[in-house]
């Protein structure tokens, strides 16, 4: 049992998820892109990301119930439903592909549709696609099946919608939560959750809430214009980073 802690490890863990979690309760998404390498300096990659999944379900939780009625319930259904049908596809992806060309392959795709974003558009934004949410879903569980970043293609279709900053939000942060419920079964089954990882979570999890309460509290104090800035940035944070580490495998 005196294992399960080692100081000053846990606390620096501790922190990374406090960071990580004001910037998932101020955007919506980009927990898991802040967390896993900044837990990783310190724990084996596995185990931050099970611990960082498992963060992300226990919250989701209390989620579901803090913020019912605040999401958008047929786009949500929607996401959810193609991410079900994309996950186990981009698993067997992970299985027969390199991985490190497919996080370069997402950091040019999040580029070019930031690019995208990016110019001024003809007209004023539409109401969501219900279809379209479901291809966005399928395709943000095949990116989370064989590269844990469902949140790009999410985020980009949000941005692109007329919902209110708070609605797209609250959709987000429920989607994210059913992706994570999502790799459960794969990480019990390949042993990834244990005594240590799961006395990892329990320990950073008040950090995680109080960061995620802190977090919207400065969505509250964010227009609809920064918001999408803010978004925006994330998403190139999350290029950068894909591009990044899969560059510095491809070169060894």
């Amino acid at each position: 049992m005196e294992n399960l802690f080692i100081w000053p490890d846990t606390g620096l863990v501790c922190l990374a998820t406090l960071a990580a979690a004001v910037v998932r309760g101020l955007t919506g998404f980009g927990f898991a892109l802040a967390a896993v390498p900044a837990i990783s300096f310190f724990l084996p990659p596995a185990e931050a990301v099970t611990i960082a999944v498992l963060l992300q379900c226990a919250v989701g939780c209390r989620d579901t119930f803090t913020m019912r009625g605040t999401w958008d319930t047929p786009v949500l259904k929607r996401l959810i439903a193609g991410a079900v049908i994309g996950t186990p596809f981009g698993v067997t992806l992970l299985l027969w592909l390199d991985p490190t060309m497919l996080r370069i392959a997402i950091a040019l795709l999040i580029l070019i549709g930031l690019a995208v974003l990016l110019r001024k558009p003809k007209g004023p934004r539409k109401p969501p696609s219900l279809g379209l949410a479901t291809l966005t879903g399928a395709v943000a569980g095949l990116c989370g099946g064989f590269a844990a970043m469902p949140g790009p293609p999410a985020v980009a279709y949000f941005l692109t919608t007329d919902l209110p900053a708070a609605r797209a939000r609250a959709s987000m942060i429920i989607f994210f939560f059913a992706t994570s419920l999502m790799t459960i079964p794969g990480l019990i089954w390949g042993g990834l959750i244990t005594v240590h990882t799961l006395a990892m979570t329990a320990v950073a999890l008040p950090l995680m809430l109080f960061g995620t309460w802190f977090g919207g509290r400065l969505f509250e104090r964010t227009s609809e214009t920064g918001f999408r800035r803010l978004a925006m940035l994330v998403l190139l944070a999350t290029a950068l980073a894909s591009g990044a580490r899969g560059l510095a495998a491809f070169t060894g």
